[in-house]
């Protein structure tokens, strides 16, 4: 991890973070020039939030990729915990929700963790095996009542809290021609981009936005957002071409997709917040709520990035 290319990637994240958050403390000390205190309160919040996440898992990397794997195994089942706790369950659900929490989630890291020869394994493990084990074990409980809701949601937040998060760490796995033992600064490289894609698109709605794109499911997107966002981000992506195995205009194309992806995600988590009538999934993450309110874009943008990476440009 400690190569220049690394160094460099890393330092230019910190230098960032830097000067937002002098920009932010100036801000907050010159109310008389005419922004909104709630709106610099906000971003002074998400840019504590981007020390917190940044040093973490800066910290797994420089551990390894093990620690990474157990980073992300982490952060996945307090996810699918938040995301379980937001709709009520039944107590024919308990049972099965600890074969949920305690054999799956654990069992697709270690599988992650064992590399990509394990790819046949845990590409499977939860889309087939734990979605017909869930209906099963939950009808063994003797309780029908509201059972196709019951166990949809218990699939849904093992899909996308577990299963679509774990292809995030699985990128360390990849064999790339020409970039062995540098994956870690492409998992870097996908979370720098998609958390960005999210910032920008926040920036760029408050400059410019005028017309939302769901208003009854975010007030804050709008399509000036979306596309001043995924503009910016696919330009840095691109600019970010050499910390990865891409070609600019691959690493371009790349960025643009995971954007796309990202606020995808982030939609359709927010349709589940106001369906239960929530604002945040948690208040683990100072400034953003729970943990997958932080991740919801990864969660999306995971699979997708592994699987045009590891078939464009891996020797499978």
């Amino acid at each position: 991890m400690l190569d220049v290319k690394t160094l460099s990637l890393v330092g230019g994240v910190l230098a960032l973070l830097a000067g937002a958050t002098t920009i932010g403390q100036r801000l907050k000390l010159q109310p008389d020039i005419g922004l909104n205190p709630a709106l610099v309160e906000s971003f002074n919040l998400r840019i504590r939030a981007w020390w917190l996440m940044c040093t973490v898992l800066a910290a797994a990397f420089l551990l390894g990729s093990v620690a990474t794997v157990v980073l992300f195994g982490l952060i996945s089942f307090w996810a699918l915990r938040e995301f379980i706790t937001l709709t009520p369950t039944r107590l024919g659900d308990h049972r099965t929700l600890f074969w949920v929490f305690f054999l799956f989630t654990p069992l697709q890291y270690v599988l992650v963790g064992l590399g990509a020869g394990q790819y046949g394994l845990f590409s499977v493990l939860i889309p087939v095996y734990a979605f017909l084990f869930i209906p099963a074990r939950v009808a063994l409980a003797g309780d029908y009542k509201r059972f196709l809701e019951r166990t949809a949601k218990i699939q849904a937040g093992l899909m996308v809290c577990v299963y679509c998060l774990s292809y995030a760490p699985a990128l360390l796995s990849l064999n790339i021609k020409n970039y062995e033992g540098q994956n870690p600064r492409l998992l870097f490289f996908f979370v720098l981009v998609v958390q960005l894609n999210d910032v920008l698109q926040f920036a760029w709605g408050k400059l410019l936005g005028e017309h939302l794109v769901a208003p009854a499911i975010s007030p804050n997107r709008t399509w000036e957002g979306f596309f001043g966002g995924i503009a910016s981000a696919t330009l840095i992506g691109a600019g970010l071409w050499w910390a990865t195995p891409f070609e600019p205009w691959q690493a371009a194309g790349m960025s643009l997709v995971i954007s796309v992806m990202g606020f995808a995600g982030g939609m359709t988590m927010s349709a589940i917040k106001r369906d239960r009538g929530v604002k945040d999934y948690g208040t683990l993450v100072v400034g953003h709520g729970g943990v997958l309110d932080r991740i919801d874009s990864i969660c999306f943008a995971a699979p997708v990035f592994y699987h045009l990476t590891r078939y464009f440009f891996t020797q499978h």
